[in-house]
């Protein structure tokens, strides 16, 4: 891979525009990765160059990564350069938006980096919303969505299809909080992006998905902005091809995160929230418990009548044990979801350690219910159905009570060894 830079001076001396006043605390690197762009490329640098310099704030450059084009863009790119105080010109041997964000990204000087795509399909007041939570450390990474509530978006409805099927798999499969994986309009801070970069395998357009996986899987805070999103029609992505790559891309990764080799090192760490006034730390603890016991309560009260029905259902055609079984396995995986959202607000922790560590709990509750239901046909020949459900609701009662304390004092503790409430 091999890479030349054209650099210009970065300069607002003489403009009396009133967003000079305002004070220049970061400076922003926004890359535009392109491939054969010839006839789009000048208008987006036009009105990007004008929107930064009469409506964004902080001081800002526009790095154009060429992509191996084989018409005249990267000719058009370097005389843009020549132009434009703030263009920057970046060459790639190589097609592949991944591999143009990872050496743009990995090279910017930049307190906070950009991406966006060279047809402005996302309108540009997103931008400010985008990058100032990363410039005040609020956030680490910040992505725009058009599936976020209050978005807007002129798309067609096969691309519309795919696009909420596919971010649909990747919170199934990963339970990932992100709404838009694949929007081009991003941005991160510097020194959390560097450790990222160098992990990330792909160069093309599962760059943006896995990026995204590995910060939320290492504890990093991504904020969402709603934007407004036009559907380029001249667009050339081929949006079932690279939705396939994708889906191989989300089973890699998976596979990372079992291995754990998806654990980034050298990554900001957030410190763990506390309240500002010691007293609010005790009434919240006092109130997070009280919370806990009745919304688990709720839970169990539902999970155990669902069980009971399913139960009932089941036994008509299997054996005892055998519909428990099933019975159990269903309620214990829409019981400890429910409990992981609502009791114990543990969506930061990884769901599949937390589904793992629920069905060891639920062997110890299985074996408790289904020892109950031996001991009955053990004194009773032929116990009445009622009788049945007596003992089984008896010992789930028993058994929910084991429950919550094991899911409280260890399914839902954090790395630290304390309760996510």
């Amino acid at each position: 891979m091999s890479g030349s830079i054209i650099e210009g001076e970065r300069s607002r001396a003489g403009s009396s525009d009133p967003a000079d006043d305002l004070p220049s605390t970061a400076t922003v690197d926004i890359v535009i990765p392109v491939y054969n762009e010839e006839r789009a490329l000048a208008g987006c640098v036009r009105v990007l160059d004008g929107f930064l310099s009469e409506q964004f704030p902080f001081d800002a450059t526009i790095t154009i990564v060429d992509n191996a084009s084989t018409d005249g863009t990267l000719a058009l790119a370097w005389a843009l350069a020549e132009n434009v105080e703030r263009v920057r010109v970046r060459h790639l041997d190589r097609k592949g938006r991944g591999y143009a964000l990872r050496e743009a990204w990995g090279a910017s000087t930049a307190d906070v980096v950009v991406y966006m795509d060279v047809d402005l399909s996302t309108g540009l007041d997103a931008l400010l919303p985008l990058v100032a939570p990363l410039v005040n450390g609020h956030s680490d990474l910040s992505i725009g969505s058009r599936l976020a509530p209050g978005s807007r978006t002129l798309r067609g409805p096969k691309r519309e299809f795919v696009s909420r099927c596919y971010n649909a798999v990747i919170r199934l499969s990963h339970g990932a909080r992100f709404t838009d994986a694949q929007c081009g309009f991003k941005a991160a801070r510097t020194d959390v992006i560097r450790p990222l970069l160098a992990r990330i395998r792909d160069g093309g357009w599962f760059f943006d998905t896995e990026l995204l996986l590995l910060a939320e899987y290492n504890g990093l805070r991504v904020h969402e902005v709603p934007v407004d999103w036009v559907e380029d029609t001249d667009s050339r992505v081929d949006v079932l091809g690279t939705a396939w790559d994708d889906l191989r891309g989300l089973v890699r990764v998976a596979r990372a995160k079992a291995s754990g080799s998806a654990r980034v090192g050298g990554l900001p760490r957030r410190p763990e929230p506390r309240a500002a006034h010691p007293d609010a730390v005790l009434g919240r603890q006092t109130g997070a418990l009280s919370w806990q016991v009745l919304s688990f309560a709720a839970v169990g009260a539902l999970s155990t009548v669902l069980n009971l029905v399913l139960y009932a259902a089941f036994r008509r055609w299997w054996p005892v044990l055998v519909a428990n079984l099933v019975a159990l396995v269903i309620s214990t995986l829409a019981n400890t979801e429910a409990n992981r959202r609502f009791t114990f607000s543990a969506r930061r922790l990884s769901r599949g350690r937390i589904h793992l560590q629920g069905f060891a709990v639920f062997g110890l509750y299985y074996g408790f219910t289904s020892a109950a239901l031996l001991i009955l046909h053990a004194l009773a020949a032929a116990p009445s159905r009622a009788l049945e459900l007596s003992v089984l609701l008896a010992s789930s009662i028993i058994g929910t009570g084991g429950r919550f304390l094991l899911l409280r004092g260890w399914v839902f503790r954090d790395t630290n060894g304390r309760e996510t409430a």
